[in-house]
């Protein structure tokens, strides 16, 4: 597993701590593997466009999103690798201090 520097885990982190985006995100892990289409995130969320291309936007650059484009729909998945490594991140050194 790759591993994080406190300041990726933290620009991650940052970016999930928004309400929009956090909502956003649970979409996509929900969507599973096949991921879901820009326009039923949408939809889902009732944001306008320009919204949630800002948003998107923001996930994409900490690597917590992937975007593909098929045809005319543009496709966004969760990264689970990296959803994985930032919980592990978390949990990495859980109770090194105390007994569990």
């Amino acid at each position: 597993m790759t591993t994080l520097t406190l300041e990726q885990a933290a620009a991650q982190l940052a970016e999930l701590g928004h309400p929009t985006r956090l909502g956003l995100y649970r979409l996509l892990v929900r969507a599973g593997h096949g991921g879901a289409p820009v326009a039923e995130l949408q939809q889902q969320l009732d944001v306008p466009g320009s919204t949630l291309s800002h948003h998107l936007s923001r996930l994409v650059q900490v690597g917590l999103v992937k975007q593909v484009r098929e045809g005319r729909v543009l496709r966004c998945f969760a990264q689970y690798d990296r959803l994985n490594t930032l919980i592990g991140y978390l949990m990495e050194e859980c109770c090194t201090e105390s007994r569990c």
